[in-house]
């Protein structure tokens, strides 16, 4: 008898929590979607503008592997101004289509059958997922609101064991908010580098943190060489439909990943290529703006929670913030299928995120503060039918 057609790596991974809903909004009328971390800014114009010029001058070929010299130039001189780190463009710089590919390709090129990959939880969806593809074993790192969902010294040196290899350090956090300040990320570094582990951090939404800056643990003493600094221009630049990541790291191991790359993929989009160029050089005035519109959004967001008497951790990066709803006494997937059915409010349960997001739900403010007032509003009055019902 023929064996199954899928793979059965394929098979054991279970669909996006995040993409199940956006599927399901988009064939219904009147709703408001507050379920995709997607920026509601336009790509700022200087930066479409030169795309647009970059297609007028038909720059549309093929680049190199490893993507544009003068991009990787404008990536390894961004991330010297920002954290002091080092990184030749030559070799230790690859442009990747967004964060998300260079996530995969790290795990790929690392990994043998078995290893296993720490991963924080609650944290991005694809993490898991491009760890098993790759023949590995995704073990969960619980974190709670009780130490502000960081990842401690503690959790971390209870789930390492002779297998792991790498850990994945997702901060500022998707979908929590929470960050890694310089003293928490001292404190793991210890620990990482007794047991010998390759970092990945993605640091996506470094450019968005509310009250205190960005602290990459590449910068810290003896990091940079066991880290994989993953970053983008979806969040900050609002690129997301430019598809365009970066990861930075050690030769060999930027080397293996442009190994894979170039066999999968070629080279990232030249004219998206040209508009980063341009986004990195001149656009930090523009994520400014857009990171004190997000500021406001996210306190008048958390507030809007805490008046509906539900626990709201206050994020400190990214933009989204992670409610409790354990106080109503039902699951988040049955409060985000009620939501939905009743008020027509889309957010995200929080078990899309790992197994200890239950009783929490993501919901982004990314949006338009019309749509946010409409939003809360409704939900506030979901909150309290279902506390009406349980009285």
């Amino acid at each position: 008898m023929r064996r199954p057609l899928i793979n059965s790596k394929v098979q054991q991974i279970q669909p996006s929590g995040i993409r199940k809903f956006f599927d399901i909004v988009a064939q219904m009328d009147d709703v408001i979607s507050l379920g995709v971390g997607e920026p509601d800014f336009p790509t700022p114009w200087h930066v479409r503008e030169e795309g647009i010029y970059a297609l007028e001058k038909g720059l549309t070929t093929y680049t190199s592997n490893a993507g544009l010299f003068e991009l990787r130039e404008a990536v390894s001189d961004y991330l010297y101004q920002r954290y002091a780190l080092k990184y030749r463009p030559k070799d230790q710089i690859l442009i990747t289509v967004g964060a998300s590919e260079a996530i995969d390709l790290v795990m790929r090129a690392v990994i043998e059958p078995g290893d296993e990959v720490l991963i924080p939880e609650p944290s991005y969806v694809s993490y898991a997922p491009c760890v098993i593809l790759a023949g590995g074993v995704p073990v969960a790192v619980p974190t709670t609101e009780a130490t502000d969902f960081r990842l401690t010294s503690e959790i971390l040196e209870r789930c390492i064991t002779d297998k792991t290899q790498i850990l994945v350090l997702p901060y500022p956090n998707n979908p929590t908010g929470a960050i890694m300040e310089r003293k928490n990320l001292e404190d793991i570094a210890a620990v990482i580098a007794r047991h010998d582990l390759l970092v990945v951090s993605d640091e996506i939404y470094s450019e968005l943190t509310y009250g205190v800056d960005h602290v990459s643990i590449a910068s810290l003493p003896g990091m940079q060489e066991r880290t994989v600094l993953i970053n983008g221009f979806s969040k900050a630049f609002s690129m997301t439909g430019w598809r365009l990541g970066y990861a930075a790291g050690e030769p060999e191991l930027i080397a293996a990943m442009t190994k894979i790359h170039q066999f999968t993929i070629m080279c990232t989009p030249t004219i998206s290529q040209y508009a980063a160029i341009e986004a990195l050089r001149n656009g930090m005035e523009s994520v400014q703006t857009m990171r004190e519109q997000y500021d406001l959004r996210r306190k008048f967001v958390v507030k809007g929670f805490r008046q509906m008497g539900l626990d709201c951790f206050e994020p400190k990066g990214a933009f989204y913030v992670f409610p409790s709803i354990k106080r109503l006494g039902i699951s988040s997937d049955e409060f985000c299928d009620r939501l939905l059915r009743e008020e027509r409010v889309a957010v995200v349960p929080g078990t899309a995120f790992g197994k200890s997001g239950e009783g929490h739900i993501r919901c982004s403010y990314a949006y338009s503060m019309r749509n946010l007032e409409e939003a809360l509003a409704r939900i506030g009055r979901f909150v309290n039918r279902i506390i009406a019902e349980q009285d």
